[in-house]
Parts: C-alpha cells; structure tokens; sequence
C-alpha cells in the first residue's frame, strides 16, 4: 500500500495551469525523486503536500485517507536550511515538534538520542552562524525527521552546498536513509543525484507539467563514493534527454 497516492491532481494559479493530471506514488521506506525543468510546478506539488495550496482536481491520499480529512503526514525541509539564527541547535531542531504542541522538554528528549547519528552531538549549543554549511543542513534535515511523519519532503536539500560539501553531504545522506528507510520524496534538479539516492523518479513536463515518464533504478546500494555503473550512466542520459527535450535544448 502507498502511503502517498496522488491521482489525476491539477492545480491552476491565477490564469496559469500549473499541474495537470499529476499521478504518482510513494511506498513506505522508499526513496522517490521528482525531475523537471524550471518552473514546472515541482515545488507546486510539495505546496500542496503541506497545505499551502489546493488542488482543484483529482485526489491525494497519505496512508489511504484524504489529506484533507487527517492531521497532515509529510516533513517539509526547504531548499535553504532556514534555521533561526537566534537559536541554539537543538532549539532550531526541535522547532517542528514545538509547533506541533510538543512541549520543549519533551522535543529535546525526542531529539538529543539523534544527534549523535547527525554527527551534531559536540554541536548542539552553537548557534547556527558557528557551524558549517554541511552541519546546518543536517540540522535541518534532523529538524525534519524528528517529527516522525509518514514522509519526509525535501525540496533540493543540497543545491545550495559547493560541489564538494554536496557530495559529502550526499553520501551521509544515502548512509543514514539505508540504515532508517525514512519514506521520501525529493525534489531535485541534479540527474546524477536522482539516480544516486532513488529508488524511482519521476519526470514532468514543461508547465502544466504532466509526467512524462517513471524510472526504477536497479542498481544495488550504496552508490555514492562508488565508480558509477554503466546502466546508471544509461539511465542519467536517458533522464537527461528527456529534459533537454522539454526545454528545447540540444545535448
């Protein structure tokens, strides 16, 4: 059973269609990435996710029921860590879970067992602008995870990183999901990172985005820090065509 389902969903903004007939789903501890040109309404999926928009067509289901008739189960962590700069580490992860109505004592004993797993345990009393990049988007992801939702939603997670703290980040990143298979959805630009971390992707079109096409990817894990395989490279170029093909562009 899915624990996310979106059936035939469509979403029109002013004038604009943005999504039209949006169908996919998300299995529980499984790891789903979404592709597509800028613009085609990728981050719209997540708005609606978290109730920041709705839909005016079609149905979208967490573990079979209504999103609209339940609490909610998805984590949201933006492209940028966000975190508040006036608070402490720890402060700034148990952020999710006091907004929620958990009590601070009672977010902090949920969340200090899990940072030493985020290497953030000698850290957690620093403020954010006394840590690296890479650190403040641990944070951010263990702000996320923290909660327990059913899913976790990552809007471009690393895009903000240089090249090499991405890619360090990547491969804590693959460790850590392998080792609690945390339900997710990423939403990314970089094709090598979709096929690196997913077990699926999806592709959209160009704006109303429609998808294209769904992708398994078969190659066994880990995959970062490992030569890539010739049928990853396949799949990255086929990936790649597809969205050159809806921009217009040529390889």
């Amino acid at each position: 059973m899915s624990v996310l389902e979106m059936r035939n969903v469509g979403v029109t903004l002013g004038q604009t269609r943005v999504l039209e007939d949006i169908s996919l789903h998300v299995a529980e501890g499984e790891f789903v990435s979404i592709l597509g040109p800028s613009g085609a309404g990728k981050s719209t999926i997540f708005r609606l996710l978290t109730g920041a928009l709705c839909h005016d067509s079609g149905t979208i289901t967490c573990k079979g029921r209504p999103i609209e008739e339940m609490d909610r189960g998805f984590a949201f962590m933006p492209q940028r860590d966000a975190l508040m700069p006036w608070r402490r580490i720890i402060d700034n992860v148990t952020l999710g879970l006091e907004i929620q109505g958990v009590s601070r004592r009672e977010a902090r004993a949920r969340a200090w067992p899990m940072l030493a797993d985020f290497g953030l345990q000698d850290f957690a009393r620093h403020y954010p602008a006394q840590i690296s990049g890479g650190m403040r988007q641990r944070a951010a992801l263990l702000r996320t995870v923290v909660q327990g939702r059913a899913v976790q939603l990552l809007d471009e997670p690393f895009g903000a990183l240089d090249a090499l703290t991405r890619t360090r980040m990547q491969r804590w990143f693959e460790d850590r999901w392998q080792s609690a298979r945390w339900t997710t959805l990423l939403v990314t630009h970089d094709v090598r990172e979709a096929v690196a971390l997913s077990d699926r992707v999806y592709v959209l079109s160009a704006r109303p985005a429609r998808v294209l096409t769904e992708v398994a990817i078969p190659t066994p894990r880990p995959r970062m820090g490992r030569p890539i395989p010739p049928e990853a490279h396949a799949l990255e170029a086929q990936l790649l065509e597809t969205l050159l093909n809806q921009t217009g562009e040529t390889p």
